[in-house]
């Protein structure tokens, strides 16, 4: 009786480490650090999210601002255009981007709601607007925000529950979700309940990446206590606002790496050289996660801390470098000289 005793409480020791993060799965090697990160750009107001057009020079959304940037492959930084409607409000305002076959999608917090809207892209700007998903609830937290094409085509939005936690369980709210959707903002085929939800029980929602597998991950603030990165399945409820962190609850997904929300706050998501990254902006650093081939993480590995301050955007660069934006501006950190910035970082394979 002892030894079982003994064997159980080794394995709850195990389950999890003393700051709430779950232990490591996958026996992957041990992170190797990047590189140093170069700057790539500098003196932008609250950058939130980066999307690559086809050539390497990136469109950039500046959240208070509402303007979407275009950054040259040599460092210049011009105005595209200034989203109309936008209404910066707290957390809200010009969030994700992203790019299709010619056109630009945009997430923003309008007069009444958030909203994604479809432009068409041309050499010195874009037009013909077209709003592809109205009445995303709005709020002055929690907006979600992100845009991303997803392997199979179709186009994936991250939510917010705006503060209200029941949002996140109701089905017929798309406040607390991941959405999937056309281009044209209908229900992707195969959404699990046949509407633009693809996945429920989040709180914010704030970076979503694929690795080489085709998997999704998501990384989302907590409350108090612990922030996550979900793995993400079709019709999963992640437990928000009834777990926060790890729950075993069988009705809801426990997250795959969680951390104290003074070691994240996460933001932005990408997937490069083995590992996913993700920024944090209450932790000011950025969090490298290796992966194993069948997507169990390896032991998180903390980079480059309180060296930038706060970091909001990831995305992976076409030649495979990681871009990451600060946010020092965004009224809650210490702007610094060239602030905001955006900053290229070479992964290196673990």
């Amino acid at each position: 009786m002892r030894n079982l005793l003994a064997i159980t409480l080794v394995a709850a020791l195990t389950s999890c480490s003393s700051a709430g993060g779950v232990v490591p799965t996958a026996a992957v090697s041990p992170a190797a650090r990047p590189d140093e990160p170069v700057t790539v750009a500098r003196d932008l107001a609250v950058p939130w999210a980066m999307a690559f057009l086809t050539g390497g020079d990136a469109l950039v959304t500046e959240r208070d601002s509402g303007r979407l940037l275009k950054l040259g492959r040599s460092g210049q930084v011009t105005a595209l255009a200034t989203i109309e409607g936008v209404e910066p409000d707290g957390e809200g305002g010009l969030m994700g981007v992203t790019v299709r076959e010619g056109h630009v999608f945009v997430y923003y917090t309008a007069a009444e709601d958030n909203r994604i809207v479809r432009y068409r892209l041309g050499e010195t700007g874009i037009s013909e607007p077209k709003v592809i998903v109205r009445g995303i609830p709005k709020g002055a937290i929690h907006n979600g925000g992100r845009l991303e094409f997803g392997p199979d085509g179709y186009l994936y939005a991250a939510t917010g529950e705006i503060g209200e936690g029941e949002l996140a369980q109701r089905r017929d709210s798309l406040a607390g979700k991941i959405l999937r959707m056309t281009v044209e903002g209908a229900p992707a085929p195969g959404n699990p309940f046949g509407t633009l939800v693809y996945s429920l029980g989040h709180r914010n929602v704030q970076g979503l990446a694929w690795d080489a597998a085709g998997r999704l991950y998501a990384s989302e603030f907590g409350a108090g206590r612990y922030d996550e990165v979900n793995l993400i399945k079709p019709g999963a409820n992640y437990g928000w606002p009834e777990v926060e962190g790890r729950g075993d609850n069988p009705d809801f997904v426990n997250p795959i790496v969680t951390w104290t929300t003074a070691e994240a706050s996460p933001s932005g998501l990408a997937y490069a050289g083995g590992s996913l990254w993700m920024a944090a902006l209450r932790g000011e650093r950025l969090w490298q996660i290796p992966l194993d081939g069948d997507g169990s993480p390896g032991k998180p590995v903390a980079h480059f801390t309180e060296v930038y301050g706060r970091l909001r955007g990831v995305t992976t660069a076409p030649d495979g470098t990681v871009w990451v934006s600060t946010s020092n501006k965004d009224g809650r950190g210490s702007p610094r000289d060239g602030d905001d910035r955006i900053l290229s970082v070479t992964p290196r394979r673990p």
